[in-house]
């Protein structure tokens, strides 16, 4: 089993959704934990953001582009 690190952390449920189909479809392994905690209510998202995202240390070059890209672009993919 590959060892993941945590590569970065994401703001918002829509930008973990389009970063995780991203990586999917470039068969980057990888998982993504939301920082919700039911118990106080999201209160962890306010201060630390949606949730971060894990994988391999090789991928993690590739993984930081990505997400650099999708936040230039404003998560729109189809946007140039």
């Amino acid at each position: 089993m590959e060892h993941f690190i945590r590569v970065a952390v994401v703001d918002n449920a829509m930008e973990a959704q389009v970063l995780s189909s991203f990586l999917d479809q470039y068969e980057i392994p990888h998982r993504l934990q939301s920082y919700h905690d039911t118990a106080y209510d999201g209160l962890f998202q306010l201060q630390k953001g949606w949730g971060a995202i894990h994988a391999p240390a090789e991928f993690r070059q590739q993984i930081l582009d990505a997400l650099a890209d999708l936040r230039a672009r404003g998560l729109d993919p189809q946007n140039e």
